[in-house]
């Protein structure tokens, strides 16, 4: 077992293998491997509709009821395992070594940030979520709870915080710090395989490396392709409520179609142009839209509502982290913490070394905190502006309104919660924009991310293989609505998820050896220079 740190990394990469042919470089093994499994797939949901919408609920149940237990000890780990290497002697690390210095502005990083790792389901969840919670409330924090009660509204707004916030942003910290830790100090590729070297050596190059990175493809194909798909839906909907166009699964593939152009288009331009702008776009017309909401919803509701949940979501936070329903004997988590878990899990590799790329230069304890602290509060106060006007609403004169679309259509909840809102037609239209523009982000981010995982690690690679990631995406996102609609999103994120816990269990182990040994290089090195300066000046 490998003690120290590759020395330059000096034999081989795993693009070394690399084959170029009609414009693609790729790793045979991961390419070809990743690729093959993504089309059986397809082509299995694709001829077999019905069977494979049966199994996608059975798969489902059972992962869920059985290892629920397990997605919610792993990733409340992480969220601790993360907060102690921030305040530990190893948050002094700095990710490209001590004369680094961040490539991109705090704002620019941020933005980039919320719109890879949340997105569309910032858009898709933030009004209908709270409601859910609000009329079937589970009892997490002890006795049931009445629904459609002040109380239950209070214990909703938690519960979102609670799958949206710290929990998430811990499990893509561990996976960021991760990879730009081995990337940029260690000089090892920026794929998942090189986080492993402390404990495979040369290893990683052969045969587990690829198990690693091919694991890695398909959780992060799957992961996207939920959220494409929650987007699409919601852009469908948009669509409906203020044209009349009719919402049916064909229309929505047609509208990955053409939303996939628009990803395409951008990732051709790549990370400082496509991606980086769209992301500051994206983030100033979000704050734009969020504040028109705040100023003509229930702005004094919002803002007590805001600090008042804020507090009881920090109280409950150890119960919940560690609720499995063993003594209700209900079966919610199933679909809501346990799937919310796997999602965020299959995300993490995409937004792990997305963030890895943009972060070079930060010290291991800014970059922790950045990406626990300030996502975490930015989403927490969008849940509250448009999760708190929806319970407003429900619990005022419009009782009804916006817990009857949830109940008709999940995806129509947020169009018909502006509908209640001054300029509703133009609020509408930006929300369609939104998730557009979110599903962009989040499609072109992916394709540059799987394109690095399947070319050894190289960050920049042929323009027609970034286009052949980016259709790909797109056509697992309409395969799985075609195969069983939300219940399929739901379960590729479950069943993704799941393996990839165990990965990102031994990640811990290794990132914490690189990190120490690391940590000592760094000290050892400046108690030299410290020495010798104190010799030369007592010799002057």
């Amino acid at each position: 077992m490998p003690a120290h740190a590759p020395t330059r990394h000096s034999l081989r990469r795993p693009g070394d293998r690399n084959i170029a042919l009609r414009g693609f470089d790729f790793h045979p093994e991961v390419f070809l491997v990743s690729g093959g499994l993504i089309f059986l797939f397809v082509l299995f949901t694709l001829v077999f509709r019905e069977p494979a919408e049966a199994a996608f609920g059975e798969i489902q149940a059972f992962i869920a009821g059985a290892l629920g237990w397990f997605f919610v000890l792993s990733v409340s780990f992480f969220l601790i395992f993360t907060i102690y290497i921030a305040i530990s002697k190893l948050g002094n690390v700095r990710l490209g070594g001590p004369d680094a210095r961040p490539e991109f502005p705090t704002f620019a990083w941020v933005a980039m940030l919320i719109s890879a790792g949340m997105g569309i389901g910032l858009m898709f969840w933030s009004v209908a979520e709270p409601i859910y919670h609000f009329q079937d409330p589970p009892a997490m924090l002890g006795e049931a709870i009445q629904p459609n009660s002040a109380e239950a509204a209070q214990q909703a707004m938690a519960i979102t915080f609670f799958h949206w916030g710290l929990h998430a942003w811990g499990i893509y910290a561990l996976v960021g710090l991760s990879l730009a830790f081995f990337a940029f100090n260690w000089g090892l590729p920026l794929t998942i395989r090189s986080v492993f070297y402390p404990l495979l050596g040369e290893r990683i190059y052969g045969w587990p490396g690829n198990v690693i990175d091919i694991l890695a493809v398909a959780s992060t194909l799957f992961g996207l392709a939920t959220s494409l798909g929650f987007g699409v839906q919601q852009v469908n909907a948009g669509l409906n409520f203020l044209f009349g166009m009719s919402i049916s699964i064909p229309i929505q593939v047609g509208l990955i179609a053409i939303i996939t152009g628009f990803a395409t288009a951008s990732v051709v331009s790549g990370l400082g142009n496509g991606v980086r702008r769209l992301s500051e776009l994206n983030m100033i017309l979000a704050a734009i839209f969020m504040g028109f909401v705040l100023l003509v919803g229930p702005t004094l509701f919002i803002v007590n509502s805001f600090v008042e949940d804020l507090g009881f979501y920090f109280a409950s936070l150890p119960v919940m982290s560690f609720w499995t329903e063993t003594f209700s004997g209900t079966d919610w988590q199933n679909s809501w913490t346990v799937f919310y878990w796997g999602w965020w899990i299959s995300w993490s590799p995409f937004v792990g070394i997305f963030i890895a790329r943009v972060s070079r230069g930060r010290t291991v304890r800014e970059f922790i905190l950045g990406v626990l602290v300030l996502p975490s509060m930015l989403t927490f106060l969008w849940m509250s502006v448009f999760g708190g006007t929806a319970l407003n609403m429900e619990m005022g004169e419009l009782s009804g309104v916006i817990s009857g679309a949830v109940a008709d259509n999940v995806a129509t909840a947020l169009f018909v919660m502006l509908q209640q809102l001054p300029l509703t037609g133009i609020t509408s239209l930006v929300g369609i924009v939104l998730v557009v523009v979110f599903f962009v982000t989040s499609s072109d981010s992916g394709s540059l991310v799987v394109d690095s995982l399947t070319s050894g690690g190289k960050l920049e690679s042929p323009v027609p293989q970034r286009i052949f990631w980016a259709v790909t995406e797109g056509v697992v996102a309409a395969a799985l609505l075609l195969g069983g609609g939300l219940s399929a999103l739901q379960t590729a994120s479950i069943t993704t998820g799941l393996p990839f816990a165990v990965v990102l269990l031994i990640m811990c182990y290794s990132v914490y050896k690189g990190l120490s040994y690391e940590h000592d290089v760094v000290n050892e090195k400046r108690k030299l220079i410290e020495a010798e300066a104190a010799e030369r000046a007592i010799a002057r």
